[in-house]
């Protein structure tokens, strides 16, 4: 019976950018389609099913390199021969071939013993689409240097007929399909760059990065385009919101005069006291003055609490169905705001981190509370340019809400860092270094509720952000999730 595919993960996959991982010790006939079905499924969920077979052959061809370099290793090993040692290598290599296609099962066998192991991974990064594979062997200097070879000389053909014999590598049946690669890379307007391999915390990778904006993707990319230019029809801020906005903004504001303009809101009033008696500010006692409430928030506090708010009272009428993204941005504002307080200590983080948190899927949240208007604009413009109807249900279900989202954020003057927060929240790394504290802060604290939601594994998190956090294992981080998790309930059970 053939594995199936689990669509919904993969739907969970793109829209966190998280990769998906497989991990073999050989690749039978029935992984191999598996492995293809897998590809087709995410390349239909990115709208780009027309690669499929090109890139099919891509990932068939680099994983099956994989498992050779792994079956190389147990040969050499059998022949008592250094892979490292030149004269050993040739030596090897001149029978390698022959001798380990006659007795591939064993060989296969031999290779999961020794725990060499594959791992395909697909992963959507940005405007890019990766496909990944490791395997836990060390590529050789010759090797490396063959492949980079056959790459930088593939160059000059169009075709496989027009790359000369000398090219193919019949020692270890390697070569053609480097070729073919390089040409399939071409024949969508790619260029070799997008192919690598490398050495790297103990594994060799190989790494295909495939940018959807130079190839299939224009019409998505038309899409988010006429998103972003339709926008103004979505509302503005509150009229009191922005006065209280430009008020903050006046270096010579005095205090007293932004108290009493916030109470003239009851509204915003109660959410300024809420947050004031929050866990966030721990106070001795309740705080039941506006200006001394003001005081203790601190201006700019005040201005992120004010874009929080003002996105809640645009899309207050779809409140109660969009109940769970609220609770979970909620959540995430506190994650993100204690990992900000126990492990970064800076006062201009701690300003940013509660407000990040709670809009960091303003993407998600707009696509939930479509105007009719905008959405019967949208609609109109997928029919006028021949834009199918499933890759405009993909994006508001959730695909490249970041981006959408931190559109939407500039139209309304959010600050840059909070643009940033919004997103990078599933991609941290692609942020510029002087946002990065804040970007890894929300973007931990997402992946710690997706976690908690079971949307992901531990795995899937970014190295870089935990190690930046300084958390050395997945035991660690386990435990310092519980102490959020434990201090976000008792947070609950207090307000």
């Amino acid at each position: 019976m053939p594995m199936e595919v689990d669509v919904e993960k993969i739907k969970q996959s793109i829209q966190a950018s998280v990769p998906l991982t497989v991990k073999l010790f050989s690749i039978p006939h029935d992984i191999e389609l598996y492995l293809e079905r897998l590809l087709e499924s995410f390349l239909v969920e990115l709208g780009q099913e027309k690669l499929k077979d090109r890139l099919a052959y891509c990932m068939r061809e680099i994983a099956f390199n994989a498992q050779k370099a792994n079956t190389k290793r147990v040969y050499f090993k059998e022949k008592s021969l250094d892979i490292n040692n030149k004269d050993d290598y040739e030596s090897g290599m001149a029978h390698f071939k022959d001798e380990t296609l006659e007795n591939i099962h064993y060989y296969l066998q031999k290779q999961k013993e020794h725990g060499y192991y594959i791992k395909i991974v697909l992963q959507k990064r940005g405007g890019n689409f990766d496909i990944i594979v490791k395997n836990n062997v060390e590529i050789t200097k010759t090797e490396q240097i063959r492949v980079f070879d056959r790459i930088a000389r593939a160059r000059a053909f169009n075709d496989v007929e027009d790359a000369p014999a000398t090219l193919i590598d019949n020692s270890e049946g390697a070569g053609l399909g480097i070729i073919i690669i390089i040409l399939m890379l071409k024949k969508i307007g790619l260029s070799e760059d997008c192919f690598d391999i490398d050495f790297k915390d103990g594994e060799t990778v190989a790494s295909l990065s495939i940018p959807f904006d130079q190839v299939q993707l224009e019409k998505l990319e038309l899409l988010i385009r006429e998103i972003g230019d339709q926008i103004d029809a979505l509302p503005q801020f509150p009229e009191n919101i922005v006065h209280l906005q430009r008020l903050i903004s006046n270096p010579d504001v005095e205090i007293g005069d932004v108290a009493r303009q916030i109470s003239i809101d009851p509204s915003l009033t109660a959410d300024l006291l809420k947050l004031v008696n929050s866990a966030q500010f721990m106070l001795p006692k309740k705080v039941d003055n506006i200006v001394e409430a003001v005081k203790l928030v601190g201006l700019k506090n005040l201005k992120n609490l004010l874009y929080s708010y003002g996105t809640q009272k645009i899309f207050f009428k779809r409140y109660s169905e969009i109940r769970w993204l609220w609770d979970h941005s909620y959540r995430v504002a506190f994650y993100s705001y204690m990992l900000a307080k126990n492990f970064k200590r800076k006062k201009e983080l701690l300003d940013d981190a509660y407000t990040g948190g709670i809009l960091h899927d303003l993407g998600q949240i707009i696509f939930t509370s479509l105007h009719p208007q905008l959405l019967s604009k949208i609609q109109d413009f997928c029919k006028a340019k021949a834009i199918p109807s499933g890759m405009f249900e993909r994006l508001s279900s959730g695909m490249n809400h970041a981006e959408v989202g931190a559109k939407i954020a500039e139209k309304w003057n959010f600050p840059r860092q909070l643009v940033a927060s919004i997103r990078y929240h599933h991609e941290p790394t692609l942020c510029s270094d002087d946002l990065r504290d804040l970007v890894f802060t929300v973007y931990l604290a997402n992946a710690i509720c997706n976690l908690e939601e079971e949307r992901i594994v531990f795995d899937q998190i970014e190295p870089e952000a935990l190690k930046d956090f300084g958390f050395s294992d997945e035991a660690h981080f386990t435990s310092i999730r519980e102490r959020l998790r434990r201090a976000f309930e008792q947070n609950l059970s207090k307000y």
